[in-house]
């Protein structure tokens, strides 16, 4: 069986990686969207276009980088009606108690001036609402701990006064997926840490999101990943494995204004075995194992800046690392 393009996926993946203000950097999440495109871009898996992704990180993640990016989404869906939209964000998500606004911290953020420089959740959503499309899906995995001494103490250690890390506000969520066809996944809750597993690879929400993007949480005979797929099978992975690798507490959270739809192909349109996922998962850990080392040796497989995404075969397996991020 020939593989089938995901022709209308498109994906703006935003690792914020190195601040400019170095104490704030999180470079786990470089390797979270890296990885992330290496499985929307595989043409034996998700089978994105390649030209259809565009990934921002460290210096290049700036706020006007990331304006600009959901521009370039807005004008995608403009020409092609049919599109269905990612839309990933991996790094600090911090509010300021006394206005109440909340902030993603772009690379360029300037610590005595966030609400300048900082992205403002009012102004996200407002050029989310601009992209007139009928399928769009927002991740936000934010309030990162940057080590078990920082997990386990002040949750506002290392922040301006009067800022707090905290998941993506319940409230923001409801105005963000407001419209036709919007779903809308963080990867905790309240002031739940989004932890880091023990073995540095990335993100423990990252890491079963790409397995669930190569078929965990499908049946035999499914051709696609949908809504529902990932929803089900983050709900039970991440808060286990967060309790497992690092003894805390994360729980998902989804929020969908939308029927289940398709975001990915399964195995480039082939579908799971008869035999279901058990019969891949080695397969799907050593997969991700090679793109965790592609990645770590800067060469091979995935996306840097001002290079082209490369495809890479292979497939992911577990590790460990006592760091949570924030």
């Amino acid at each position: 069986m020939t593989n089938q393009v995901f022709s209308h996926g498109y994906g703006l993946l935003i690792g914020v990686g190195t601040s400019a203000y170095p104490p704030w950097s999180l470079p786990v999440t470089v390797k979270d969207v890296r990885a992330l495109q290496a499985i929307l871009v595989d043409p034996d898996l998700c089978a994105y276009p390649t030209t259809h992704i565009r990934l921002l990180s460290d210096s290049g993640a700036t706020r006007d980088a990331i304006i600009d990016g959901l521009k370039w989404l807005k004008a995608q869906a403009v020409v092609d009606p049919e599109a269905t939209i990612i839309i990933y964000y991996s790094g600090h998500g911090w509010i300021d108690q006394t206005t109440g606004e909340y902030y993603l911290l772009p690379h360029d953020v300037k610590p005595f001036n966030i609400p300048a420089s900082a992205l403002a959740a009012t102004t996200f959503i407002a050029l989310l609402r601009e992209i007139k499309v009928r399928r769009l899906l927002v991740f936000v995995d934010s309030c990162h701990a940057e080590g078990m001494a920082t997990a386990k103490g002040s949750s506002s250690a290392g922040l301006p006064p009067g800022f707090v890390r905290t998941a993506l506000p319940k409230h923001l969520i409801d105005e963000l997926k407001q419209g036709e066809g919007r779903a809308v996944f963080t990867s905790s809750r309240g002031n739940q840490l989004s932890w880091v597993r023990p073995d540095g690879t990335m993100s423990i929400y990252t890491y079963h999101l790409i397995e669930a993007l190569q078929g965990a949480g499908n049946h035999p005979g499914d051709t696609a990943v949908r809504l529902s797929n990932l929803m089900n099978y983050l709900s039970q992975t991440v808060p286990s494995t967060a309790r497992k690798l690092c003894q805390a507490e994360q729980t998902p959270f989804f929020d969908t204004a939308t029927e289940d739809f398709p975001v990915a192909m399964l195995r480039g349109g082939k579908g799971l075995p008869s035999e279901g996922w058990r019969a891949i998962r080695s397969e799907v850990s050593e997969r991700i194992r090679q793109i965790v080392i592609s990645i770590d040796q800067r060469s091979g497989g995935v996306y840097f800046e001002n290079q082209g995404p490369v495809r890479i075969r292979g497939d992911v397996v577990g590790g460990q690392q006592s760091k949570g991020r924030n």
